[in-house]
């Protein structure tokens, strides 16, 4: 969505994703991105004698230089940390973090002016143009990016239950976090509501500070979609792993208590015992016993598994929630091989059920959000009626 409206950071960041994870053809054959401009820069700028791939080593030089720019613009973001490519010791290829130097996968810089780091060469001022120019034009994006401000929010509230991606972010002690957005301090519901308008005024309007603040969506330790210290500059040029760790907001330690679900459904309005709070982005592993019901049963961690890069972790291939009548049921997916192997050895997908929540009775029509529609609907008929038979209104 950020790339959509133009946001060069989040336009690398989609396409490192699509890079790292395969999907590749995507982008080209799915929305008629072209990547060739791109891949022809990096094959006659970068090397590939130290393992790094050249189209990789290009985007993750874009990615980090037009960051650094974005993170330098908005001091209120307070990513300062992530300033990583200006500490980098060209020289000795090292990095220093946090008063420790590490050593770096690759000293294949070519394009960097080692007095301003963050400033793009010219070659990749064309590149940035010609892709930024590709995402905003694209006839096939820009429907599915509008399906999904027509038909999204950074929250739902449906049938006495709450969905939302990331978090609600928390403060160490477990009660709503301030944050100044905008020079105004919002927390909890006010905060989500701010911050989907400012994706609304990012893709209606192009408004620039609310088109930057989408790559802040994207990887912000404050960020409702996200709630953690992004580590992409670590994870590609570093091999010691221990740099790779990202703290995380409280709100995944004090998600698992009852307390922290209710609050947070009470900030939503919701008092129903048979409330629950259905809780994205978070992968459930499986292998060291987690489980997705958390905080007695209030809440629902529903992701992590479907992405293959993620099943080594989970040991599992995601989750589905079910609900309908008779009440809550958990699916447990285990990883798709391959076509091949399903062919052969005659293999579906296979799941796991278990019913997690029965009703005392059956959720009628009545029950739900689409009930109370129907019934303010009748009430508003029977009020029209009335005004007829009393003479209040006359027939044309």
């Amino acid at each position: 969505m950020g790339a959509a409206a133009g946001n060069l950071c989040c336009i690398l960041n989609c396409i490192n994703n699509n890079v790292k994870y395969g999907n590749y053809e995507v982008l080209e054959n799915g929305y008629g991105i072209s990547m060739r401009e791109l891949v022809l820069f990096a094959e006659r700028t970068y090397r590939g004698q130290d393992g790094m791939d050249p189209l990789k080593k290009a985007i993750s030089v874009l990615m980090f230089k037009l960051e650094g720019q974005l993170i330098l613009r908005h001091p209120e973001y307070e990513m300062e940390d992530r300033l990583l490519f200006g500490r980098i010791n060209w020289e000795e290829g090292t990095v220093d973090i946090d008063g420790v130097t590490y050593p770096m996968k690759t000293r294949d810089f070519p394009t960097v002016d080692r007095k301003n780091p963050y400033r793009l060469s010219e070659e990749e001022e064309m590149v940035m143009k010609d892709l930024r120019h590709a995402f905003m034009h694209s006839v096939r994006l820009r429907q599915h990016i509008d399906f999904l401000y027509s038909h999204g929010s950074m929250y739902l509230c449906v049938n006495e239950n709450l969905l939302y991606h990331g978090c609600i972010p928390l403060d160490e002690d477990g009660n709503f976090e301030r944050v100044l957005f905008w020079d105004e301090p919002v927390q909890g519901r006010a905060y989500l509501d701010a911050v989907d308008a400012a994706a609304r005024r990012a893709w209606s309007y192009h408004e620039p500070a609310s088109v930057d603040f989408m790559w802040y969506l994207w990887s912000g330790m404050k960020s409702p979609l996200f709630g953690r210290v992004i580590k992409t500059f670590e994870r590609t040029y570093l091999t010691d792993e221990s740099t790779w760790k990202e703290p995380r907001n409280p709100y995944y330690k004090y998600n698992r208590e009852r307390r922290t679900a209710q609050m947070i459904l009470h900030e939503f309005g919701l008092y129903s015992e048979r409330s629950h709070i259905i809780n994205g982005h978070t992968p459930v592993n499986v292998k060291k016993g987690e489980s997705p019901i958390r905080a007695d049963g209030k809440l629902y961690v529903i992701d992590g598994g479907f992405c293959r890069a993620y099943q080594k972790t989970t040991g599992i291939a995601g989750y589905t929630l079910i609900f309908n009548s008779h009440g809550l049921k958990l699916k447990t997916h285990q990883p798709f091989e391959s076509h091949r192997k399903a062919l052969e050895e005659y293999l579906d997908i296979d799941s796991q059920t278990e019913i997690v929540e029965v009703e005392d009775h059956r959720v009628m029509v009545a029950d739900t959000d689409d009930g109370v529609r129907i019934r303010e609907k009748i009430a508003d008929l029977q009020d029209l009626l009335q005004a007829y038979r009393s003479g209040l209104l006359r027939e044309m």
